[in-house]
């Protein structure tokens, strides 16, 4: 195989792993964005628990005892 024949082959198989490196570089982008997104509705999910926590917990004092 010829010098610029390899050099050739070993160009496209840097270009691909160069193409390659950039689509992971997007999709971590991507992840690490909706992760935010999950960790922010993890955030107010849990508050809203907290919030119908404590209003059962307010019912459950004023019930009757039997």
């Amino acid at each position: 195989m010829p010098m610029n024949d390899e050099i050739g082959a070993l160009e496209k198989k840097v270009d691909k792993v160069i193409a390659l490196c950039d689509a992971l570089r997007a999709e971590n982008h991507r992840l690490r964005e909706l992760t935010g997104v999950l960790e922010n509705e993890k955030a107010e999910l849990n508050e809203r628990m907290t919030t119908a926590r404590t209003r059962l917990e307010g019912l459950m004092e004023r019930l009757p005892a039997e």
